[in-house]
């Protein structure tokens, strides 16, 4: 339409869509569970069907005060959203307005930058060193227009944590009229006892935000819930971004009953945890490069051959996440779908050594 007008700041971003892979192939690209909701989850699920006619409670009071009650934390430090994803756009814009800056690693989550810049903001991206979160480059890329720094623990798609030590001497030096979120989306699967649990870090930090989420190892990722945990002030500012009835009342249910699941949970995270070093150990027996990973995903480093290396895994009948020129992120699945991809990259492995590669 001619003359139309839209926001600058969206003027060169193209819309944010996740390609969907061919169903018909193997799906290892999306970090998502490998199996469905718990048992007892889908019972609840069940139940809650009948009453999807009826608006959820936008507040989603049950639901924040349980999480509050499990984390022991106070029901005003907790809030909820879409998903991770959707309460990392509401911090954003509750947050951040035009000049405003956002520190973040890079390669992390791909959707960082274009929801930093929706806000409004300006992206200032640092490399990883060594596939993890630079701690030492972020805190001297922080000026005096910074509103927020994301750390990504562990980190997506690479795989690598940071430590409580390094952690925390960020945290000292760090200004605390600057807000940093702690990405803990896959927490549920971090194994080394030196990564800390982001809530174990509020006290002594107020400018601290934890994000995790209900899509990963709970195995909800379609109904799209997530938690934030913060001091009352960030929880009351995220909370004017609320998009109305953006958590379902399935969401809420599953949720809920989630939280009762602990020892359902336990053992198919830890079925996870085993299958990751069992594709981990057999891939670098292949002979490729792939760091330790604290996620339900494992982190090739190919360069240039990132694109060849995924369309190889097609033709065996296996979608991976494919970041162009930099690496291939493979989600852990079932024993089965993980033996195929083992035995694509193995392949595809013999036929680079063959021709000299």
């Amino acid at each position: 339409m001619s003359g139309l007008r839209t926001r600058a700041t969206l003027h060169d971003l193209v819309p944010a869509f996740v390609r969907t892979p061919d169903p018909s192939l193997i799906q290892l690209a999306a970090n998502e569970a490998a199996y469905g909701p718990l048992p007892s989850v889908a019972e609840v699920l069940a139940r809650e069907i009948e009453r999807v006619n009826r608006y959820p409670d936008d507040g989603a009071v049950g639901l924040r005060h349980t999480i509050a009650d499990w984390l022991g934390v106070e029901g005003a430090e907790v809030t909820l959203g879409a998903g991770s994803l959707g309460l990392l756009e509401q911090v954003m814009l509750a947050l951040c307005d035009q000049g405003s800056e956002v520190v973040y690693p890079w390669r992390s989550f791909d959707v960082y930058p274009q929801l930093i810049r929706v806000a409004g903001a300006t992206p200032r991206p640092v490399p990883l060193r060594e596939e993890r979160n630079d701690l030492e480059t972020m805190l001297a890329s922080i000026g005096g227009r910074t509103r927020v720094v994301i750390v990504c623990n562990p980190n997506n798609p690479t795989g690598p944590a940071v430590g409580r030590p390094e952690l925390e001497s960020f945290l000292r030096r760090l200004p605390r009229t600057v807000t940093v979120l702690l990405d803990e989306a896959y927490f549920e699967y971090v194994r080394d006892p030196a990564v800390p649990d982001g809530l174990t870090l509020l006290r002594d930090h107020p400018n601290v935000a934890v994000l995790r989420t209900f899509s990963k190892a709970y195995g909800l990722a379609a109904l799209r819930v997530g938690y934030l945990v913060a001091r009352r002030e960030i929880i009351e500012a995220v909370d004017k971004t609320h998009v109305t009835y953006s958590v379902s009342r399935l969401a809420q249910a599953a949720a809920l009953a989630s939280i009762g699941a602990q020892e359902e949970l336990g053992e198919r995270v830890e079925a996870t945890v085993r299958e990751r070093g069992r594709v981990r150990d057999t891939l670098l027996s292949q002979g490729w490069r792939v760091p330790v990973s604290e996620g339900n995903f494992v982190w090739l480093r190919l360069g240039a051959a990132s694109q060849g290396f995924g369309k190889d895994l097609e033709r065996f009948g296996v979608a991976v996440k494919v970041v162009p020129d930099e690496g291939v992120r493979m989600t852990i699945g079932t024993r089965e779908e993980n033996d195929v991809f083992l035995e694509a990259a193995g392949a595809v492995r013999e036929a680079e050594l063959s021709a000299g590669g």
